[in-house]
């Protein structure tokens, strides 16, 4: 049992919701390790959602907003981080959710559904063989997609992603929406919006700043916004932050 009072209690019950998961086929194994990478950004971050961070949240949702086909793309460690969060927001946005793993096995598609429909997903995409199609350009089985999913979608929203897909979606024409605390990612570098910040304090702001934002302002916003002044003011905290740590 950690203590309530353990400086690293939150990160610690963290961890340990990721080694479920990879008991339960959630999360697979290498998710531990990607996991733990996160988290020694988010540490830099001081563990807190930062201005710059809040920009890529309004912009992601005015995004979404004005899509015809937004998607969220699944994989194991969002499923286990913020499986309840998740669901609401795909309800509230009526952005899909579709699930799309790098280690394929049935038994994990099978895991992450049954795990999301106990918070109450209705409609879960990436499952039925013959509704499944390749992405040009992919060789990972990242590039077996939905046909009614991520194939056909304008906007596709891949919280802690890989860079290999995230390329060959901008090559497709689609826009990408990413949660990723490493802004020198690949990933971070390609997207159209990367939000610098732990996904388990993303989902929540995301859905305030969606259910309030009417088209207008969406456009507004995603006038205004500039991806690459995002990814430097993120670097540039991450030093501050690292520097404050030693004084």
């Amino acid at each position: 049992m950690i203590p309530n009072s353990h400086p690293r209690a939150a990160s610690l019950n963290i961890r340990h919701k990721i080694i479920e998961g990879m008991h339960k086929h959630i999360v697979a194994e290498s998710g531990l390790i990607a996991h733990g990478r996160g988290e020694a950004f988010d540490y830099l971050l001081g563990e807190q959602t930062h201005h710059f961070a809040l920009a890529a949240i309004e912009a992601a949702a005015a995004m979404i907003k004005l899509s015809t086909h937004p998607i969220i793309s699944v994989n194991g460690n969002v499923s286990i981080l913020c499986p309840k969060e998740m669901v609401e927001f795909s309800k509230l946005s009526e952005a899909k959710l579709e699930i799309n793993l790098f280690y394929r096995r049935p038994e994990r598609y099978e895991a992450i559904k049954s795990h999301l429909e106990t918070f109450g997903a209705d409609e879960i995409l990436g499952i039925e063989e013959d509704a499944q199609v390749e992405l040009d350009g992919l060789e990972s089985y990242r590039r077996i997609v939905d046909k009614e999913g991520i194939y056909i979608a304008d906007t596709v929203f891949v919280p802690l992603e890989d860079g290999d897909r995230t390329e060959t979606l901008k090559r497709l024409n689609k826009n990408v929406i990413t949660v990723d605390l490493n802004p020198l990612s690949r990933t971070s570098l390609n997207a159209d919006i990367t939000i610098v910040d732990n996904i388990i304090r993303v989902f929540p702001l995301l859905q305030n700043f969606y259910k309030d934002m009417e088209a207008d302002s969406a456009r507004d916003i995603l006038s205004k916004y500039n991806n690459k002044a995002v990814l430097n003011q993120a670097m540039e905290t991450m030093s501050t932050e690292w520097k404050k740590k030693l004084n």
